[in-house]
């Protein structure tokens, strides 16, 4: 049975295809172009397949008031802060995006991006977005994962503050809208986030359980755990990528820079590798190996008709000679011709 897949712009991600990387540009910009410029270039030359952004306005996310409610106090890299200045210093001016989607296509990455309501869907949409990725704090929001789901591309979800039931709810609604091109992305709403809270078993699961393509969205300080999701067949990968730590910014702590990108990379291409196939069948290469397994082989000289004893007969490297399953058979037969020591045995110079 076929696993399920998805197709980003003619790219089939899912079903044995290799590991879709997506580096996060997120609010790693600084709010200057050049350094967005910049990052997805290295993004390219750290081997990333895609570049995804954020499209929203603090108004239309979250609004500015000082209330307590909109104060954050979850022991976060951003406590301190209101909703509404965290999304003002984090946001990616949306005049960026067609300029950014025109670099990244010239670099050979697909760029796609988050909207954060329909207004943003409808811009991306105006520049035929080919994919649309929901954040893990909209996975609740049924009315925009249909409106996004209405525009026919393939959906990724992560899935960081979700209880199942909500990822049950979320997948139901987009399946309502006729679009089945969806991802589920593993991920924890911490940041950074500690190894302990990830749970990566829950990855091939949600895979099974909903029969979509399964991946993660990495929040941890390192790459470690995007190489034990590629293991465990995650078919995207999501990390935030940081030209330089220095930027600073709300995201930093948890972002890669590009030497970190191109070793997760580079991991993740040799984990796909070693994976292959549920195949006993010998390489070429490897079957040249087996002539140092072992074989029967006289270890005295032999005379014509003397008896094969556990004394001149022995199971040893390399395997040119009988399999040593026969070890037994053959003792007490005797040679059909004289046997030089170091001769590897064959039937024909056993007697009957």
């Amino acid at each position: 049975m076929a696993m399920p897949s998805i197709t980003i712009n003619n790219r089939k991600i899912g079903d044995g295809a290799p590991v879709f990387i997506v580096a996060e540009l997120s609010a790693n910009h600084a709010q200057d172009f050049s350094i967005a410029e910049e990052t997805i270039k290295a993004m390219a030359a750290a081997g990333a397949d895609a570049v995804k952004l954020q499209t929203y306005r603090p108004d239309t996310i979250t609004m500015d008031s000082d209330c307590e409610c909109f104060k954050i106090v979850q022991g976060t890299i951003w406590d301190g802060k209101t909703l509404y200045r965290l999304y003002t210093e984090a946001a990616t001016p949306w005049d960026w995006y067609p300029r950014l989607r025109d670099l990244a296509m010239g670099l050979g990455l697909i760029c796609f991006s988050s909207p954060f309501d329909k207004t943003a869907v409808d811009y991306l949409d105006s520049m035929d977005a080919p994919a649309y990725k929901i954040a893990s704090f909209e996975i609740t929001d049924t009315a925009l994962l249909q409106y996004t789901a209405s525009k026919g591309k393939p959906i990724i979800i992560s899935t960081g503050i979700a209880e199942l039931s909500d990822i049950e709810e979320a997948v139901a609604a987009i399946r309502e809208t006729g679009n089945n091109e969806i991802a589920l992305l593993k991920c924890a709403s911490v940041y950074p986030t500690p190894p302990e809270e990830l749970n990566l078993r829950a990855m091939p699961y949600l895979a099974e359980r909903f029969g979509v393509v399964p991946g993660l969205s990495d929040h941890t300080a390192g790459i470690t755990a995007a190489i034990a999701a590629a293991a465990l067949g995650a078919a995207i990968i999501e990390k935030h990528f940081i030209l330089d730590k220095a930027i600073g910014g709300p995201d930093a702590a948890f972002s890669l820079g590009p030497g970190e990108f191109a070793a997760m990379v580079k991991a993740v291409r040799e984990v796909e590798i070693s994976l292959g196939r549920a195949d006993y069948t010998l390489s070429e290469r490897v079957g040249k190996s087996r002539e140092h397994a072992r074989s029967l082989f006289a270890v005295k000289d032999i005379r014509a008709l003397e008896p094969f004893t556990v004394d001149n007969v022995r199971s040893i490297r390399p395997g040119f000679g009988l399999h040593p399953r026969y070890l037994n058979e053959i003792m007490g037969k005797r040679a059909k011709v004289d046997i030089n020591k170091g001769t590897p045995l064959c039937w024909d110079i056993i007697a009957d």
